[in-house]
C-alpha cells in the first residue's frame, strides 16, 4: 500500500487543482464561444432539438422529453438548467431573436415562473436552423459525449451573428461576460461592410450598427458610453423605459410607460414606484396599476391635477429601474481562450468562421459530387455496353463473380461495379439513360464551380455575403431602442420650465413651492388670502422667492449648510401643508432650518471665488466666508460656521465683499458697519462680534447687507403689524460691535420687532401671519418716515395673531394692480 501514496505539495496540488476547475468553468460553462455565440448547454439544447427533428415546420415535442434527450445523450447536470435554458432561449424579452419556439407558459416580464417541463411543449424557430444548416456537411468539429457513447458538436455553423444579435451573460471564476444584444439588420450590414474592406474602423462600422438594440426597447443615453465599449470592449450603457404622458378626465393627466429597460422585472418596478410614494420620496402620484397584456407593456400612473408630469418622470429615472445601466464586458471564447473583444473582432472572427464553414462544406460537397460523379460514369459505361454487362451477369454464378467480372472486362473500379450490379432495371430504358446522362453534367458543372470556389477566396466571401443578405430579408427588422445622441447635454432644467416661485418654510419644518402668481396682489390693510394649511402649534416661519432653476444654499440654526435645486422642492398649492424637511434634506436630530441662499450657479469660478456670504447669529456674532467654499456640494451637509452654546444661526446673506451690513434687534436698535470690517473667515470660524445685545432677552432678528451707494430703504415690520421704511443715509455708520440706533419706536401697541429688509420703491412683499394667513402688497403703500416713529399699520391681525416673516418679491409685468383700503396708524 505504500508504494500508492505519492507525497505532494498541498500548495502545488491546491493551485493546479483550482486553475483546472476554473478553465472548465471559463470554457465548458460560463462564457460563450465567438464563433456561434453559445454556452455548452444552449448548443446541446439546440442540438438535442435538431436530433429529435423538432424544425420549424414539424409538430411541438413536450419540453421533458426535449430536457431528457439533452441530458441522456449530452448534458450529464440537473434537468433545471436545461429548461431554465431552453425557456430562455424563449421568451421575446429575454432574447432579442427568439431561437426556441415555446407553447405554454414560458413564464413573464413579471419574473413568473414558467409551468413545469411536462406541460410545455416546443421546437426550434426558423432562425435556429440557420444555426444549424449544414451541420451534417462535416463544416464543424465533432467531440466524444460524456460517457463516449455519441458524438456532439464542438460549435455550431451558425449562419447568423449570434453573439452580437442576442449578447449573452455569464460569471466564470475570475472573469465575467456581460455582451448586449443589437440589431441583426445593422450587424449584417456590418458584416458586409468589413468583408469588402478589412481595413475599416470601428467608427466607420458605427455608420452601420449604431449601438445595441434591447428586445424590450427602451432609450439609450450617454452615447459616450456606447462608442467606448464599441471602441474597447468595455463601456457603460445607460438605458430608459418609453414614457408617454396622457390626458383624462377633467384637467388631469397620466404617465403610461409603455417600455421598460432590458432585465427590468416589470412588477418589481411597479412595487417601487408605490413604496417610493409611500415613503412622500415622490410626490404627485394618485395610482399606479399594471394594464400590461399580449399586445404589450403599459403600467399607467396617475397624477394629482397639480403635478407635473415631466418632473415625476425625472423622479423615476433617478429612484427606480425605469433607467438603468449595463456595464459592457465583452469577453467570449477564442479558439478557447477567453479574450476581449472590441466591435470590429467579434465580426472579423465571425466572418472567419463563416469562410472556414464555406470552405469545409465546399470540400464536402466536392467530394460528394466527385463520388457521385464516379457512379454516374459506371453507369454510361454500362449503357454503352448493355448487352454485353447483362450477358455477363447472367452467365455468372454468384455475385462476387459478376462484380469481378464487370471490374476486369469493363474497365471500371468496384465502387462503380457495385452501383450497376444494385441498378434497377428500369434505369435500363431509353429515358432513364438520358437522365443520368443530364446529372452527369449537371454534377460536372458543380465540381467545376465548387473548384473555382476553393480556389477563389472572392467567390467564397461573396457567397458569405449573399447567405447573409438573405438571412437580413429573412430575419431583418427595425430598430426597438431608440438613441437619444443629445442626452449627454441634457440636464434636469431642460424640462424644468424656468419661472417664478414662492418657497415656505413652516416653524415645524414642512417646504413646499408654489407659483408666485397664485398670490394676488393686495393693497396695505387688507386681511390677506389663505396661503398654507398648518397644524395649531405651526405657522410659516421662511418665505421667499427663486426661480426653479436656482441653487438653494440652506443654512439650519445650528450652522451647517445643504444644496438642493429649488426644482427638486416639492410643488404645492398656495393652502397645502408642504412636505417635511427631514424627507428631503439629511438633516441632523433637532436642528432646523434658520436661512437661505439663492444662487444661480456655482460653476462659475470667477463669481464664487468675488462673492461672500455673510453669517448673523442670534447673540449678535457675524462671519463672512468665500461663496467658494460652498461650491462642492455633499449630500450630507457640510460646517458652515461653528455655533457657540446657546446661541443659533438666524441670518446668510450674499455679498460682494463692499457691501454695508445693518444689524438689527428685537428691542428695535440696529447698527450699520460697513463689510470690511469683518475679515473673511474658514467655514469653521464662530465669527467675531457684529453687534451688542443688551440684555438676556433681546437677540437679533434680522440682518441686511447693501452697496454703499445703495437707493435703498430699510423696512422695519413689528410683531402687531406695525412697519415703515427709512432712508438709508439715516443710520449712520459705526464700527461693528456696537450697540445700534433706534430703527422703530417700540411700544406695548407695536411689539417686538419681526424683521429687517432693504427694499426699492417698486418692490412687493410677501407677509405670513402665525395663523397662515398670507397677504402680498406693494412698497408703494408703505410710506417712509424717520427711524425713531412707530410706522404705519401694514396688515390686519386677528387677536392672537401675529406677524411670522416677510419676504420679498420682485414685481412681475402684467400682475394685478393693487387693491383694498388702507389703514394708517399716526406716529406718536
Amino acid at each position: 500500500m505504500e508504494e500508492r501514496i505519492i507525497p505532494v505539495n498541498i500548495e502545488d496540488q491546491m493551485k493546479t487543482a483550482y486553475i483546472d476547475y476554473s478553465m472548465s468553468v471559463i470554457v465548458s460553462r460560463a462564457i460563450p464561444d465567438v464563433r456561434d455565440g453559445l454556452k455548452p448547454v444552449h448548443r446541446r439544447v439546440l442540438f438535442g432539438m435538431h436530433e429529435l427533428g423538432l424544425q420549424s415546420n414539424k409538430p411541438h415535442k413536450k419540453s421533458a422529453r426535449i430536457v431528457g434527450e439533452v441530458l441522456g445523450k449530452y448534458h450529464p447536470h440537473g434537468d433545471a438548467s436545461v429548461y431554465d435554458t431552453m425557456v430562455r432561449m424563449a421568451q421575446d424579452w429575454s432574447l432579442r431573436y427568439p431561437l426556441v419556439d415555446g407553447q405554454g407558459n414560458f413564464g413573464s416580464m413579471d419574473n413568473d415562473p414558467p409551468a413545469a417541463m411536462r406541460y410545455t411543449e416546443a421546437r426550434h424557430r426558423k432562425i435556429a436552423e440557420e444555426m444549424l444548416d449544414d451541420i451534417d456537411k462535416e463544416t464543424v468539429d465533432f467531440q466524444l459525449n460524456f460517457d463516449d457513447s455519441l458524438k456532439e458538436p464542438t460549435v455550431l455553423p451558425s449562419r447568423i451573428p449570434n453573439l452580437l444579435i442576442n449578447g449573452a451573460s455569464g460569471i466564470a471564476v475570475g472573469m465575467a461576460t456581460n455582451i448586449l444584444p443589437h440589431n441583426l439588420s445593422e450587424v449584417i450590414d456590418g458584416c458586409i461592410a468589413y468583408i469588402d474592406n478589412h481595413d475599416i474602423t470601428i467608427e466607420g462600422l458605427m455608420k452601420y450598427i449604431k449601438a445595441p438594440d434591447f428586445p424590450t426597447g427602451g432609450t439609450i443615453l450617454e452615447y459616450d458610453g456606447v462608442k467606448e465599449a464599441f471602441a474597447t470592449g468595455r463601456g457603460r450603457v445607460v438605458l430608459r423605459g418609453k414614457t408617454d404622458i396622457e390626458s383624462f378626465g377633467e384637467n388631469k393627466q397620466r404617465i403610461v410607460i409603455t417600455e421598460v429597460p432590458y432585465q427590468v422585472n416589470k412588477a418589481a418596478l411597479q412595487s417601487r414606484i408605490a413604496e417610493l410614494v409611500n415613503e412622500k420620496r415622490i410626490e404627485g402620484i394618485t395610482e399606479v396599476r399594471d394594464e400590461s397584456n399580449r399586445q404589450g407593456v403599459r403600467i399607467v400612473i396617475e397624477l394629482k391635477r397639480d403635478a407635473v408630469p415631466n418632473v415625476i418622470i425625472n423622479r423615476l429615472y433617478q429612484f427606480t429601474p425605469l433607467q438603468t445601466s449595463f456595464g459592457v464586458n465583452n469577453i467570449a471564447l477564442v479558439n478557447g481562450r477567453p479574450k476581449l473583444l472590441n466591435l470590429k473582432d467579434f465580426i472579423q472572427h465571425f466572418v472567419e468562421f463563416r469562410h472556414e464553414i464555406v470552405v469545409r462544406r465546399s470540400k464536402f460537397e466536392l467530394r460528394k459530387a466527385e463520388e457521385r460523379a464516379h457512379i454516374l460514369e459506371g453507369y454510361l459505361k454500362a449503357l454503352d455496353h448493355l448487352d454485353e454487362v447483362i450477358a455477363l451477369i447472367r452467365k455468372s454464378k454468384d455475385p462476387d463473380e459478376a462484380l469481378h467480372g464487370l471490374i476486369s472486362q469493363f474497365d471500371l473500379s468496384e465502387i462503380q461495379a457495385k452501383a450497376i450490379l444494385e441498378m434497377r432495371l428500369q434505369r435500363l430504358t431509353g429515358l432513364e439513360r438520358e437522365k443520368i446522362k443530364a446529372e452527369y453534367d449537371e454534377v460536372m458543372k458543380k465540381i467545376a464551380w465548387l473548384k473555382d470556389v476553393l480556389a477563389n477566396e472572392p467567390m467564397r466571401m461573396q457567397i458569405i455575403k449573399d447567405e447573409l443578405s438573405a438571412i437580413r430579408s429573412s430575419y431583418g427588422d427595425e430598430r426597438r431602442s431608440m438613441i437619444d445622441f443629445s442626452s449627454a447635454n441634457m440636464s434636469m432644467e431642460d424640462i424644468i420650465r424656468d419661472e417664478q416661485v414662492v418657497i415656505t418654510i413652516s416653524h415645524l419644518g414642512y417646504m413646499k413651492r408654489t407659483p408666485a402668481a397664485e398670490y394676488r396682489t393686495q393693497g396695505r390693510g387688507g386681511r390677506g388670502s389663505k396661503g398654507s394649511v398648518t397644524r395649531d402649534e405651526d405657522f410659516i416661519e421662511h418665505l421667499f422667492v427663486a426661480s426653479t432653476h436656482d441653487y438653494l444654499l440652506i443654512f439650519t440654526e445650528r450652522g451647517k449648510c445643504y444644496w438642493m435645486k429649488v426644482w427638486e422642492i416639492p410643488q404645492g398649492s398656495k393652502t397645502s401643508k408642504g412636505r417635511a424637511i427631514q424627507n428631503l434634506l439629511s438633516l441632523d436630530g433637532g436642528d432646523s432650518v434658520r436661512a437661505y441662499l439663492k444662487v444661480r450657479s456655482l460653476e462659475d469660478e470667477a463669481f464664487i471665488n468675488h462673492h461672500f456670504i455673510m453669517f448673523c447669529t442670534r447673540k449678535g456674532l457675524v462671519k463672512k466666508t468665500v461663496l467658494e467654499a460652498f461650491s462642492r456640494r455633499r449630500a450630507n451637509g457640510i460646517i458652515a460656521i461653528s455655533i457657540n452654546p446657546g446661541d443659533q444661526l438666524i441670518e446668510a446673506k450674499l455679498t460682494d465683499g463692499n457691501s454695508n451690513v445693518i444689524i438689527a434687534v428685537q428691542s428695535g436698535r440696529a447698527v450699520r458697519f460697513e463689510e470690511s470690517k469683518a475679515r473673511p473667515m474658514g467655514r469653521n470660524a464662530a465669527g467675531v462680534r457684529g453687534i451688542t445685545v443688551a440684555s438676556e432677552s433681546d437677540e437679533v432678528v434680522g440682518m441686511v447687507c447693501v452697496p454703499k451707494d445703495s437707493t435703498k430703504s430699510i423696512l422695519v415690520v413689528s410683531e402687531k403689524g406695525l412697519g415703515k421704511r427709512s432712508p438709508l443715509e439715516d443710520y449712520p455708520t459705526h464700527n461693528r460691535g456696537g450697540k445700534g440706533v433706534i430703527t422703530l419706536n417700540i411700544t406695548d401697541k407695536t411689539g417686538n420687532l419681526v424683521t429687517i429688509k432693504a427694499v426699492d420703491d417698486d418692490d412687493e412683499i410677501m407677509i405670513i401671519k402665525t395663523s397662515g394667513v398670507a397677504i402680498r402688497m406693494s412698497l408703494d403703500d408703505i410710506r417712509v418716515m424717520g427711524r425713531n416713529t412707530q410706522g404705519v399699520r401694514v396688515t390686519t391681525l386677528e387677536e392672537g395673531d401675529e406677524i411670522a416673516d416677510v419676504a420679498l418679491i420682485e414685481t412681475e409685468e402684467g400682475e394685478a394692480q393693487a387693491e383694498g383700503e388702507t389703514e394708517e396708524v399716526s406716529d406718536n
